[in-house]
């Protein structure tokens, strides 16, 4: 059976939509089966972060992501509260999209994004990427075909697959990656294991529609509303400011409504649209890849959701593979390109974890501030809630304060990385603007409404700041020689060069620095050779 296709996704979430967006952007043919007929319409994630905005703008999503997500003039505030009609016990404020876009067009050191975050529910995301991906030719979207069993050899991949209607069918393809989930029959089937923590807490969540609610809010509009109690209980408002999820550990479904109207604290009216249970886990899986297959967002971690990690961290897997596929399936990529998937993301993975962990302690820590006596109205009553808001104020912040986690991550040590001996420093919450290699290649304006990231083309390039002093038709000839894509961009910036720190700096198809220097290198060839696999 010949291959009929480049890669198989299994999975239609918002990693394997993205995958195969990636892949058909590259010219690279897919099939994207899912098991459900339609996207799940559950939210589940609720944030794109900044990192996967610019991701997004590089496939040209963002704009119409933002008009299809949360306004751009409300705040992302975070409050603690008795109930949403009582004064907030404490706020914590976050720029709304329109203000954090302003800050970002007011400062040019790099420490900022070229994309704010935006809100988004995986309800409105899931069908929004699923558009783009039914009208691609490259890419051949199957819902209501569920994965039942698979077998590789040196030349590819043969899935067996259950249709909704009872019937079965066989796909050949010469890769295939499992995007499906925490419960991945790919992984599991691969014999991969999960290492971390597994079922550290079960809660529900109710997702209720009240189109009057937001607009009644009068103690401030924001994102997350946090109950002061000691089930968990917090309200997140949706895309639409009509529907809103409530998390809480309740004994059974039915307590979920009397929740919801606990924390509104006012008569509205709402409808229960679903209520269901989850479980806190903190896994990463102990390799992400084996020969032509290849797991990729929850198949390959699952962190809880405090931080915002987890889509965010699907989305980086698949720009990481998506590329290296297109490359390896275009000639040009080496042996060791794919390879690299495994040392590169599942560190990512693993971090990810931990600053997941990290985030959830923080909570968990003033959550364990809501004693009794925070409901009196006594002196002890008094104590206790300033001490609750002094630990809100430092903890909270570790969950909704992971800039260094989202913009920072860096693959120091990959085989395809020419590495430096002086990574930044990894921090969770903090993002140290950097352009070693193995990072991210920092936003920077070079001319008003002009960032660096817009003008780096597809395919390797050398962003040039050297004013021309430099020499680099050797590494034009050296990637030419291997037929991959190769682009010098010659920048004349003083805010670039000084914080690029070389004349130098050579960027792959996913906005990551694999080397930098003042000069060209001794030896362009082996260079070349290092960053496309070979």
């Amino acid at each position: 059976m010949e291959p009929s296709w480049d890669v198989i996704i299994v999975g239609a979430g918002p990693t394997g939509l993205t995958l195969a967006l990636d892949l058909g952007r590259r010219g690279v043919s897919c099939l994207l089966m899912e098991r459900n007929p339609r996207p799940s319409g559950l939210p589940k994630m609720e944030r794109c972060n900044a990192r996967t905005m610019e991701i997004f703008r590089r496939m040209g999503l963002s704009e119409e992501i933002r008009r299809a997500g949360f306004p751009a003039d409300v705040s992302m505030d975070i409050f603690l509260v008795f109930s949403l009609a009582e004064p907030a016990l404490f706020r914590l404020p976050y720029p709304s999209v329109a203000e954090y876009q302003a800050q970002i067009d007011a400062r040019n050191d790099g420490a900022l994004p070229r994309e704010p975050y935006q809100l988004i529910s995986q309800y409105t995301l899931e069908p929004l990427l699923k558009a783009h991906a039914d009208r691609h030719p490259l890419i051949d979207v199957r819902f209501g075909h569920e994965l039942v069993g698979f077998s590789q050899d040196e030349d590819g991949v043969t899935v067996e697959a259950q249709r909704i209607d009872g019937g079965s069918e066989r796909f050949r393809a010469r890769y295939m990656v499992g995007c499906d989930g925490g419960s991945s029959l790919v992984r599991k089937t691969l014999g991969i294991g999960l290492q971390g923590e597994a079922n550290l807490l079960e809660l529900r969540q109710g997702l209720f529609y009240a189109p009057d609610l937001f607009d009644r809010i009068r103690i401030g509009r924001g994102r997350h509303y946090h109950l002061v109690d000691q089930q968990s209980t917090f309200l997140i408002v949706q895309d639409d400011t009509k529907h809103f999820t409530l998390h809480s550990v309740a004994g059974e479904d039915a307590e979920m409504p009397r929740r919801f109207e606990r924390i509104v604290g006012m008569p509205v009216d709402y409808e229960t649209k679903y209520v269901g249970r989850w479980k806190q886990n903190l896994l990463y899986a102990t390799q992400v890849m084996d020969r032509r297959v290849f797991i990729a967002g929850d198949a390959a971690h699952l962190v809880i959701p405090t931080g915002g990690l987890g889509m965010n961290s699907g989305v980086g897997d698949a720009v990481d593979l998506g590329w290296k596929l297109a490359a390896t399936l275009s000639g040009w990529g080496g042996p060791g390109l794919l390879e690299s998937y495994e040392a590169e993301r599942q560190p990512i993975a693993k971090r990810n974890v931990a600053a997941s962990r990290f985030a959830t302690l923080g909570r968990r820590a003033w959550r364990d501030a809501c004693v009794p006596e925070v409901w009196e109205t006594t002196p002890a009553g008094l104590a206790a809630r300033e001490h609750l808001v002094r630990l809100t104020d430092i903890e909270q912040r570790k969950s909704a304060e992971m800039a260094g986690a989202e913009l920072g991550y860096c693959y120091a040590g990959s085989p395809i990385v020419c590495n430096e001996n002086d990574p930044p420093p990894d921090d969770f919450i903090r993002y140290q603007p950097s352009a070693c290699a193995g990072a991210r290649l920092p936003h920077v304006w070079i001319a008003p409404g002009v960032a660096i990231q817009d003008l780096v083309p597809e395919g390797f390039t050398l962003i040039d700041l050297s004013h021309g002093a430099q020499d680099a038709s050797g590494l034009s000839q050296a990637f030419c020689r291997i037929g991959a894509p190769f682009s010098t961009l010659p920048i004349a910036s003083e805010a670039a060069r000084n914080l690029y720190e070389r004349n130098l700096v050579l960027v792959r198809p996913d906005l990551h620095v694999v080397w930098r220097g003042d000069h060209p290198p001794d030896d362009p060839g082996s260079l070349v050779a290092r960053v496309t696999g070979h």
